[in-house]
């Protein structure tokens, strides 16, 4: 059988338009994991484990609630609180793994699959340097393409960002390249623009290991670039937010999201 995990590697590029200008654009690459395939992965790659330490690894506990709860399980409540109709298809995580032990993702997107290959959801799982995480759960429309989907922002991801804004989510699901765009506005208009974008590549020991030396200690140095551009940010005077109590719930739901209609965003 054919394995739908794979490699991407491409830029992450991040846009500040207000109240001064400020830019960044760095090299990256995630993990493509069909959550059925991680297992037979780890028994076929050596450089790859599953819940314990090698060079690259997937632990459970980094994400959705950080029990370590089949993650599978964890989609399912997710999806059916969002009233999403969902049949157990394929879950399809992209994600940055941990690297030499160490991971920070700001941003891991699931796409939700049915039995008969259609994309029926996206769930976009945000986590903060402050160790804190939520999910932004969204329905996906066949005829929309790309996938535009809108949130009100409920987690406080920035001390350089205000509470009130809206995210427009634009993705182009994982095939021959990848992209995920999100752009923040709030009451003056866009704020933000960020957006990752990847070629695909395939998952082995040797594509893993030359990425080893291409792009080393990747994670360790994403945490280490949002603190730098903290700092640049702080230079240039941008206003500072308190941070805000965590919200009550983890997953951002139904009316809480924007949903499609023919091909564009209605309330």
């Amino acid at each position: 059988m054919t394995l739908q995990s794979s490699l991407y590697v491409g830029r992450v590029r991040h846009h500040r338009f207000r109240p001064r200008r400020h830019a960044l654009a760095y090299r990256v690459f995630w993990l493509l994991l069909d959550l059925d395939e991680i297992d037979g992965l780890a028994a076929q790659l050596r450089v790859f484990s599953r819940n314990r330490f090698n060079l690259y690894a997937f632990r459970d506990s980094d994400y959705g609630d950080r029990s370590g709860r089949p993650l599978r399980e964890q989609v399912d409540e997710a999806l059916a609180s969002a009233g999403i109709p969902w049949d157990g298809g394929a879950i399809r995580l992209l994600t940055m793994p941990r690297i030499l032990g160490y991971a920070f993702n700001p941003l891991s997107t699931y796409f939700c699959y049915r039995r008969d290959g259609a994309l029926c959801a996206t769930i976009y799982e945000v986590h903060n340097t402050f160790g804190e995480i939520h999910s932004y759960v969204a329905p996906v429309l066949a005829e929309a393409s790309p996938l535009r989907q809108e949130a009100p922002k409920a987690f406080h991801v920035s001390p350089f960002l205000g509470p009130a804004m809206r995210y427009a989510f634009q993705v182009s699901p994982p095939g021959a390249c990848v992209s995920v765009a999100i752009d923040g506005h709030d009451d003056e208009g866009r704020l933000i623009a960020t957006a990752l974008t990847g070629k695909r590549r395939e998952l082995s020991d040797g594509a893993l290991l030359r990425l080893l030396v291409s792009h080393p200690l990747l994670t360790l140095k994403v945490t280490a670039a949002i603190h730098w551009h903290a700092l640049r940010l702080l230079a240039k005077r941008i206003p500072l937010w308190p941070h805000p109590p965590p919200p009550d719930r983890p997953l951002s739901l139904g009316d809480a999201l924007l949903r499609h209609s023919k091909g564009k965003l209605q309330s």
